[in-house]
């Protein structure tokens, strides 16, 4: 009866006439003219559904005569993503200038010996529905482009004419001055610093050398670097040796065939260009110094109009970790997913991380803190696990003190439930982001070119199943046993001393000395 009310103000308010003859309701309302959802709809087609196969796809791997490794993994799709990753990077950079890698970052997809500008590169992009993409991190450099899978062959010999044969002009390396000058002032002038924390916090941890070198431009070098300290350090590091061509989407045999074409025995832009000073590439192993970067920056005007942005200051405490190729480095992503952390209001809606341990231990107790996140950077020789938050001011004193505290207790009693939760979360992390083509082309890119070999998704998950409580609590104590990095920027007034928090790491239950004085 219900139900009848209803549809008849709907038609009143709408200025519907009363039902066709002949149509019927689908719906579970109780009408005797109404399917029930859990019945098929009449007068349409049995539906056909996806059924799971045996048919697995592997990654293969071949290398070249002239030391070129080419990967692929075959996926189900009509677009495919295809790229170069180089082992280069920031931490390569001890010899030249820093901020090449900046610089080659925004120079990729410009004019080449076969295209003109950056816009017959689009348009012969557009041609296969494709798009483009480099990025450069401190120690790897990577493009990519993403097109219909049919078009393997124009697609590696554009990237072939990219990586290989920039021209790199003179008006080219001014438009990119001016591109990284305003991303450096930009930078300076956002509410959220990560980016700037970051280079800090590397800064401090790896002092002068390897990953500590910095990734973003320094203002003063912007005008340092030309065409010629360029094209050295691309004759250095591009080249083959040093290179992974990576498919996914393809079929290995189309990409390897493209390889030969394209890739091997061609001749760089940078050839036949005269000597260079710089003969040889820098292989230093990365040094843990650790230590404490500090940049006083007035955050009060930090955002504009009627609701400003909180007046913050950010404070980063790192340890030495582990790199990527040692068997802790498992255990320290568990450690990692277990203090998650993250902002004082949930975008994602109630109970999205709330279980980790800054939420429980940090977020949820103390009002004042704005942000508790945690982080866990790894590289191939070394790796740093840190901690991130921001408070106003005023609170920095406490603020430290409850990161010194959260460091201690990590190698404390470890909760079978919140393990449990911790590895499942990252196993369905993994699993949820090698859903995307991009991800899996990177994924592969990276361990070829830093392992010659891939570690399957099902090998990390079983890994990452086998970590156990006193696995989390020794990695922990190796972690302590390291000297703190400290990086910090804002209103620096109640920061405490490098000396007090390596003290209260030290200590067993985290306490900071206390100071008594009679003025603040």
């Amino acid at each position: 009866m219900a139900a009848r009310v209803v549809a008849a103000r709907c038609r009143n308010i709408y200025g519907l006439k009363k039902k066709p003859h002949g149509l019927r309701n689908f719906c579970s309302s109780g009408d005797p003219g109404s399917v029930p959802l859990s019945q098929p709809l009449p007068s349409l087609p049995v539906p056909q559904y996806a059924t799971v196969t045996n048919q697995t796809y592997d990654t293969k791997i071949t290398t070249l005569e002239n030391g070129l490794k080419v990967t692929s993994e075959n996926k189900f799709g009509q677009f495919c993503t295809v790229g170069v990753l180089v082992d280069s990077g920031s931490r390569h950079e001890v010899a030249f200038p820093s901020g090449i890698s900046h610089f080659l970052e925004k120079l990729a997809f410009n004019s080449t010996a076969r295209f003109g500008n950056r816009d017959d590169i689009l348009q012969q992009l557009e041609k296969y529905g494709g798009i483009c993409d480099c990025q450069s991190s401190r120690d790897t450099i990577m493009y990519a482009v993403s097109a219909d899978r049919k078009e393997v062959d124009p697609v590696v010999s554009l990237l072939s004419d990219v990586v290989l044969k920039p021209n790199i002009t003179e008006l080219e390396i001014e438009d990119t001055r001016r591109a990284i000058q305003f991303e450096l002032e930009d930078l300076n002038m956002r509410p959220d610093p990560e980016p700037l924390l970051t280079e800090l916090i590397h800064s401090a941890a790896f002092r002068d050398n390897t990953v500590g070198l910095p990734k973003l431009c320094p203002p003063d070098n912007i005008h340092q670097i030309d065409q010629s300290t360029l094209f050295n350090y691309l004759s250095l590091h591009y080249v083959p040796s040093r290179m992974v061509l990576a498919g996914v989407g393809v079929k290995h045999e189309a990409l390897v065939e493209a390889a030969n074409k394209y890739i091997v025995g061609g001749n760089a832009s940078w050839e036949g260009q005269g000597r260079y000073p710089v003969k040889a590439v820098d292989e230093s192993i990365a040094q843990y110094t650790g230590g404490m970067r500090q940049l006083e920056k007035d955050m009060s005007n930090i955002s504009l109009g009627p609701n400003k942005f909180p007046e913050l200051t950010h404070v980063v405490i790192g340890l030495e970790s582990c790199s990527y190729n040692e068997p802790d480095f498992i255990p320290f992503a568990v450690l990692n997913m277990m203090m998650g952390g993250g902002g004082s209001f949930s975008a994602g809606g109630p109970g999205k991380g709330m279980y980790t341990r800054l939420y429980l231990n940090v977020l949820n107790r103390y009002h004042w803190m704005y942000n508790a996140t945690a982080y866990h950077h790894s590289y191939e020789d070394t790796g740093l696990f840190c901690i991130h938050a921001s408070a106003h001011p005023t609170e920095v004193r406490e603020l430290v003190g409850v990161l010194v505290r959260e460091f201690v207790r990590m190698a404390g009693p470890v909760g079978g439930v919140e393990l449990a939760r911790a590895k499942t979360q990252l196993q369905s992390m993994l699993m949820m982001n090698l859903e995307a083509r991009p991800i899996v082309f990177e994924d592969i890119g990276r361990q070829v070119l830093n392992n010659s070999a891939r570690k399957t998704p099902q090998e990390f998950c079983n890994m990452i199943a086998a970590v156990t409580e006193e696995d989390i609590r020794r990695v922990a104590r190796r972690m302590l046993e390291t000297k703190p990095s400290v990086a910090a920027l804002g209103d620096l007034r109640q920061l405490h001393s490098y000396e007090d928090i390596q003290t209260g790491l030290a200590s067993r239950d985290g306490q900071m000395p206390r100071r008594f004085t009679l003025f603040r």
